[in-house]
């Protein structure tokens, strides 16, 4: 068996590789272009479905996994930052406040495909104008869609989570392994 993870995310190879099977990167070019029309709580899984589509129309011996994550708060969908002022903005709407962190994912194999959304809630704890300008200055939120990435210095942010602390960092593993076994993929 052949496994393509659909995605250049770096956190989403390491959560894979807990799975002990050997797979690689193959990044998707599809559009993430997202229409009104589409709820905040299917973007992900929307987004997800569209990568693994992509990787398995040129790849349909293997088994390919696309996911995506978005971070939530009301009925805002909070991407990855533009620059230092969109990061700031971010942190001070999240300051204080629970949001969703919902990861789509998709598998495609044998021209078959199954796709789930897995959400966390997130609370974070109210942040100082020099706690939000200390972590933006970090460099650390201008990849991560919400600003923050809690498997790192955003971990200092977060007052709690309710929910698959692996589906905040990108890929809710222990579900995905679940389901492939529920598919005979593994």
């Amino acid at each position: 068996m052949k496994l393509i993870l659909a995605s250049g995310s770096p956190r989403r190879k390491e959560l894979l590789e807990k799975l002990q099977i050997p797979f690689e990167v193959i990044v998707s070019d599809c559009d993430e272009t997202l229409t009104d029309e589409i709820p905040a709580e299917q973007a992900a899984e929307v987004l997800a479905v569209r990568k693994a589509a992509a990787v398995a129309k040129t790849h349909p011996e293997a088994v390919v996994i696309g996911a995506d994550t978005t971070v939530i708060l009301g009925d805002e969908i909070l991407g990855k930052p533009k620059d230092e002022a969109d990061c700031k903005r971010m942190l001070c709407m999240l300051s204080g406040a629970a949001h969703k962190v919902i990861t789509g994912t998709a598998v495609f194999w044998e021209g078959h495909s199954f796709s789930f959304s897995e959400e966390t809630l997130v609370q974070f704890y109210p942040l100082s104008e020099d706690d939000i300008n200390a972590y933006a200055a970090s460099g650390e939120p201008y990849d991560k869609a919400g600003a923050y990435g809690i498997q790192g210095l955003g971990s200092l942010l977060v007052r709690g989570i309710h929910g698959d602390y692996f589906n905040v960092v990108g890929l809710p593993i222990a579900r995905l392994r679940h389901e492939l076994k529920r598919l005979g993929i593994l």
